[in-house]
């Protein structure tokens, strides 16, 4: 490639994110769990979708650059043109709003507390944008729900069920009744340790008792992000989580400072298997020692 080309490649990738008008394509991967229920692998995590004659159900965390490639798929499998998507909560730092749904015409909606981090549900005028959904080119969800939203499409009963405080005050759960699938989002981000946002209500031994729920090898779990699965791995998770909690726990009991605690690596057997994802070894054992010296 020439220099002057070169120059032109870069201009336009460096306005495409400035403005969010030329974006990176977002091939997600698609796999059947029946031909009414289909699973979305995208770049922001993954989007459960019940689709069939009565239009199309989404729900997870979608990417923006994602929206196109599924709106086709969409309109292979329906002749209804209706669709609802229901954005799950995640940290807002990675949050990429509605991913574009909103502009689609579909009904787009969040659970209020999530949505109040990016500035919707507000007893007022509406709030401008968060800066990151400007760069995305993206809206917020304009719909908030409190407790329960209940889906009766494509032969499947879908509800989405607000839970008590876990890793946040905004955590929904999404059980797919017919299919016997549970969405659970970030309490079971599927590829590193939670995040335990006690800045926005997360409470660690809630975060506990929702994984402890869903702990039934038979019923099939679909993770923040990574494959599908079932409770069991739910299970390890959960087990996961109290054996480096009662090993932070005790050092933070004997008066060790979290320098000293962290020094001990109290999650090495684990980082294989759960360091690697948006929360590093050293953020989880600081969120278990904030959380012991609490009580």
């Amino acid at each position: 490639m020439s220099s002057h080309r070169c120059k032109i490649f870069q201009f336009l990738l460096l306005f495409g994110s400035m403005g969010g008008l030329i974006t990176a394509a977002d091939n997600p991967v698609v796999t059947e769990i029946s031909p009414t229920l289909l699973i979305f692998a995208t770049s922001n995590g993954n989007v459960a979708a019940s689709v069939g004659p009565d239009g199309a159900l989404l729900v997870g965390t979608p990417s923006v650059d994602s929206t196109s490639a599924i709106a086709k798929i969409l309109a292979s499998r329906t002749r209804s043109p209706v669709r609802y998507v229901v954005i799950a909560p995640q940290d807002p730092g990675h949050s990429e709003g509605d991913a574009g749904w909103g502009r689609r015409g579909a009904f787009v909606a969040m659970q209020e507390k999530a949505l109040e981090l990016l500035g919707g549900h507000a007893m007022g005028p509406t709030n401008p944008l968060p800066p990151q959904l400007v760069k995305l080119g993206v809206d917020r969800p304009r719909i908030a729900f409190s407790e329960v939203l209940t889906f009766d499409l494509n032969g499947e009963a879908t509800h989405v069920v607000h839970q008590p405080p876990a890793c946040s005050n905004a955590e929904s759960i999404v059980h797919f009744h017919v299919a016997n699938m549970i969405y659970l989002g970030e309490v079971f981000p599927g590829d590193g340790y939670p995040k335990i946002d006690a800045a926005h209500g997360g409470n660690l031994d809630g975060l506990i008792r929702l994984l402890s729920t869903w702990t039934d090898s038979s019923r099939k779990v679909l993770p923040a992000r990574g494959k599908l699965t079932n409770g069991a791995e739910v299970k390890q998770f959960r087990d996961m989580i109290v054996a480096v909690r009662t090993r932070v726990q005790q050092m933070a009991s004997d008066g060790r400072s979290e320098s000293e605690v962290q020094a001990q690596h109290p999650t090495a057997e684990f980082d294989a298997r759960w360091g690697h994802g948006r929360v590093t070894p050293a953020e989880f054992v600081s969120e278990l020692y904030s959380a012991a010296k609490a009580h």
